[in-house]
């Protein structure tokens, strides 16, 4: 038998024998019409639209315009899929469905992994590199991502203030209004734990969501319980311990962008008119899961 017959089926033999390239199955389909509905990779991904999206500032482009554009539309996506899995985790806490809300935040805790990874690419534009197109970019900056914002009301970060910046976009402030008067997944937590026979009191789920919660000493005191002895009930437990995990990674995700603009810029004030670095290391002090935080504590006081 010579070597070309033992080669694999499919490919195209080489003269040493060794496969040279795969040859085109005859199944393939390789005919459509321009603009069919869907029918190709890149109709079902709206190719044409998002490849052309990234729109330079300069003529010609700086050298690192496109990436820094890239960068944050991308980011603007994950953002996207976090928001949507945060609202799957709400509506599954409301109907006691701890797996699928589990599934969730562990997808939202695979984005923001992807998010934080992302810092490393900007990391690689050096502030020559900034300055060439800086200015091209006026009064915009990250604070106006109302997608950023939008996870951070879910996560419970309320602040209406924050609309501000969108009162010229009666879309973008509407969809914050919205989420600025629903639960947060915490708020969703606690509801979700009422109905499981906890006591937590009338007044923790009466308040007003669209105002911040800083923590509630009766909270930590029914947590202290559940760590205590979380075999009892390891779901809230295990729930619990992921909430701490998204907050963290959120820690991690600000840090590394904290990082990232004083490497690039300095402490210079940012283009939106922040103090840049100072307002970014001033956010690292927020918090959204107080009483998971403060459970700690309590734990540790009471001792084995």
């Amino acid at each position: 038998m010579s070597r070309s017959s033992d080669t694999p089926s499919g490919t195209t033999p080489h003269p040493s024998g060794r496969p040279l390239k795969r040859d085109m199955e005859p199944e393939i389909r390789t005919e459509f019409q321009r603009g069919g509905d869907r029918q190709t990779y890149s109709d079902f991904l709206a190719l044409d639209q998002l490849l052309n999206a990234q729109v330079t500032f300069q003529d010609p482009p700086q050298r690192d315009e496109l990436m820094f554009i890239i960068i944050h539309q991308v980011a603007e996506l994950w953002l996207k899929l976090i928001r949507s899995e945060l609202e799957d985790c709400v509506d599954s806490l409301a109907r006691q469905d701890l797996k699928r809300c589990d599934k969730a935040l562990a997808r939202v805790k695979a984005i923001q992994e992807q998010l934080i990874s992302s810092w490393k690419v900007l990391q690689t534009m050096t502030v020559t590199d900034y300055v060439a197109f800086r200015h091209a970019l006026g009064h915009s900056s990250g604070f106006q991502s109302w997608g950023y914002r939008l996870i951070e009301f879910a996560l419970g970060n309320k602040d209406a203030n924050h609309l501000k910046a969108h009162a010229h976009d009666p879309d973008a402030t509407a969809r914050l209004q919205a989420a600025l008067e629903a639960p947060s997944v915490y708020d969703a937590t606690l509801q979700m734990m009422k109905e499981r026979g906890y006591a937590i009191p009338d007044d923790i789920l009466s308040r007003d969501v669209s105002e911040p919660y800083s923590g509630d000493e009766r909270m930590v005191a029914i947590w202290c319980d559940i760590y205590r002895s979380p075999d009892q009930d390891w779901a809230l437990y295990s729930l619990a311990e992921k909430l701490m995990d998204v907050e963290g990674l959120f820690q991690r995700w600000r840090f590394d962008h904290m990082s990232t603009v004083e490497r690039i810029i300095g402490h210079n004030k940012g283009t939106g008119g922040s103090s840049g670095v100072g307002y970014l290391k001033a956010a690292l002090n927020l918090r959204f899961f107080h009483d998971l935080y403060d459970v700690r504590n309590a734990v540790v006081n009471a001792g084995p």
